[in-house]
Formats: C-alpha cells, structure tokens, sequence
C-alpha cells in the first residue's frame, strides 16, 4: 500500500502565453506562468523552494540552468522528461517532496516555445529511435506512428472516422468558451470528414497544432494553502508505468490498465464518480485508449461509449477535456503533458468558469507521452477532489 497523499493541496492553475509562433525562448514561458504564480497566490518569489520543469525547447538546459534564468534558490528541483505524463508525474513528485519536508512551496512548470521550422527540427533529434530508425527511411514525425495505430484500432474494434469526430467536436466546442484555446471555431461533423488528409487514416482536425505556450500550479502544505486563502483541489491517488506491454506488435492500450484499480481504490472511489475526464488527446485514438484502460468502457468498446455519452462539459455525460484539449487549445510542447491537470485545478478552484463542469467535485487526470519509434513509453493518471473550504 502507498502512503496517501493526506495535508497535500494543489493550487493555483495558470495558462499562459498561448500563440502560433513565438520569437521568446522556452525561458520566457516558464517565467511567464512563474510570474502569475506568484501574482496570483500573493507569495513572495523566495518562498518557492521547490521547482518542476518540463520543457523540450529548454534543452540544452535543464531546471538547473531555469534557476538563473528566473532568479531562484530552490531546495528541491525536478527535470520531467516525460512528455504528456510530465504534468502528473510532476504533481506526484512534487507531493511527496512537501509531504517529507523537502521543499514547502514547489512551482511545478511545463512549456515550449516554437518558431517557425521549430518542430521539424523536435521531433528529428526527439531521440536515438528518431535519428537513427525513423527519419532516414523518410517517415518523419508522430503522425506516421499514430496513422499506424489509429489505422489498427479501427481494423480491430469497428471504429470509424465519425466515431473520431465526436471527440474532436466535442472538445471544439469546449473550447470556444475557453478563452486561452487557439481554435474556438464550432467544428461540425462534415467540415471533419472532409478536412484534408496527412497520413491517413489521420485527417487534418485528428492532428495536434505545434503551438508555444506553458501551463503550471502549485504545490503546498493544505495548512499553507489555507493561510493563504487559496481555493485548492487535493490529491485522491495517482499512479504511473513506464513501457507496459512491451510485446505488443501495436501498441492499443496503455499502462493506466495495470494500475487502474489500485488507482481507484486509493481514492475510494470509480469511473462513474468522477464529475470530468481530462485525457491527453494528441490524436482522438489516444483519447479512447484511455477511456478504455482508466476503466469508463471495456477494451475495444470506446467507440460505442462515444457515440452514446455526451462529451461536452455541459452536455449531462462526461464531460471531457473541458478547455478543449490539445487538439483545439493547441500543443505548446511539454506544456500539453500539464493542460488536463490545470484544468482540472481550474475546474475544481475557481467559481464562475464559462465552462465549469456542474457541481465538480472530482477529476481524473491521465497523460501519456515520450513517442518512440511505434508506441509512447510513459502513462500516469491522477485522482483530484475539490478541497475542503
């Protein structure tokens, strides 16, 4: 049995710096969210003591380098090299760093900037797999991979493109009553289908848009927290896995399966207690993989479960990624890997969203991330509740 994660709140969700291209560096970004943290928690900047980053465009650098940049002593620092898992597993980190006192306050931070042939030149040097097994046979970037799963999920489940659409639909519409998104346009069903294709079975509106951008919250003591004033979601469970299901010839599930019950039986609670969903979505198959292995439908039946419930964070189903998601908020890097989690401290903080989920109480958060030549390596979910006033 893990130790819970009692006296531990989470606060203080910021968006910030959303655009198509930017000239700042990754160091701009990360200081950007810092900056609103600190402005809207109203402590001082020594007061942080702990700092997670996670940051591709960062690179050379890493969180040590980001303490000069941004005029930090902290204690405890964290490098998150874990793509679209970043954001969660940052949170644990940062959880059991307050709980056994090595840090007090910890700043967790992810974000990219991206310049015009910014991403080419990512997702080329992504890792050894990219440099040596992927780009010199022409095959560059995640949409091949993903074309190649989303093309068997179909082959085996019965999924159709229509099937696809009704995420994306639903998260366009989301996010046109969340200001930070990149797209708000409504997005209908026929503009869907008829989108020009990229790697097929992947049409246009199934593919991320590289964006800059970063994402963060804090991490404190609930005791903290409450001096402070600050409205705060708490922790019910959160688990990770790490390259589950090696010997799959293709990979259509994902650790959160191997871990879901513990995950649930920590919180005390299940699928159909969970007032949101916020999944990592950078392509619509990925979103099912996930509804499928946290547990809302069986394996193979996600298709079903979207053409049956509501995704919309109005619509009296489940609503689903609630600011839109990636896929119409855009993917600033490894701020995607943090853009579930922040809205969900969002959703379960702050009064009067023009797109709260009705009488939040519980999110559950999932990320899945670090693509390698066929499959993504890393998974993690967590388990929030609105925090006591």
């Amino acid at each position: 049995m893990r130790s819970p994660y009692t006296g531990i709140a989470v606060t203080t969700p910021v968006s910030f710096g959303y655009t198509r291209y930017s000239e700042h560096g990754a160091p701009w970004f990360l200081g950007g969210v810092l900056r609103e943290l600190l402005r809207q928690s109203g402590i001082n900047k020594a007061d942080i003591d702990g700092l997670a980053v996670s940051s591709f465009t960062l690179a050379p650098d890493t969180v040590v380098a980001l303490t000069e940049y941004l005029s930090l002593s902290p204690r405890w620092v964290e490098h998150l090299p874990y793509g679209g898992a970043g954001g969660v597993i940052g949170l644990q980190r940062a959880a059991r760093a307050v709980q056994n006192g090595d840090a007090d306050i910890v700043a967790c931070i992810g974000g990219d900037t991206h310049r015009r042939e910014g991403f080419r030149d990512l997702v080329s040097n992504f890792s050894s797999f990219s440099t040596d097994s992927v780009y010199p046979y022409g095959a560059g970037g995640p949409n091949a991979v993903f074309a190649m799963i989303t093309r068997s999920y179909m082959e085996r489940t019965g999924a159709t493109r229509e099937d696809f659409g009704r995420i994306c639909m639903a998260q366009r519409f989301n996010a046109g009553h969340h200001d930070a998104a990149l797209f708000r346009e409504p997005l209908t069903l026929e503009a869907y289908l008829d989108a020009r294709p990229v790697a097929e079975p992947l049409h246009l509106f199934d593919c991320v848009m590289p964006c800059a951008g970063a994402e963060g919250f804090l991490v404190m003591s609930e005791h903290r927290a409450r001096s402070l004033k600050l409205p705060r979601a708490r922790i019910g469970a959160i688990g990770e896995r790490h390259n589950a299901f090696p010997d799959d010839d293709v990979v259509l599930r994902g650790g959160w399966a191997l871990y879901r019950d513990a995950l649930y039986d920590a919180a005390g609670l299940g699928p159909a207690d969970m007032s949101m969903l916020q999944t990592y979505d950078d392509y619509p198959v990925i979103v099912m993989l996930q509804m499928e292995g946290l547990g809302f439908c069986g394996r193979g039946e996600a298709p079903d479960f979207v053409r049956r419930t509501p995704l919309t964070f109005d619509g009296g189903g489940l609503p689903h990624n609630t600011c839109g998601g990636q896929l119409s908020a855009g993917q600033a890097g490894a701020a995607g890997g943090f853009l579930g989690l922040v809205e969900a401290i969002r959703q379960l903080t702050t009064p009067d969203l023009r797109n709260a989920v009705p009488n939040a109480r519980t999110a559950l958060i999932s990320g899945y991330g670090m693509v390698n030549y066929d499959r993504c390596l890393c998974t993690a979910a967590a388990i929030l509740g609105k925090g006591e006033s």
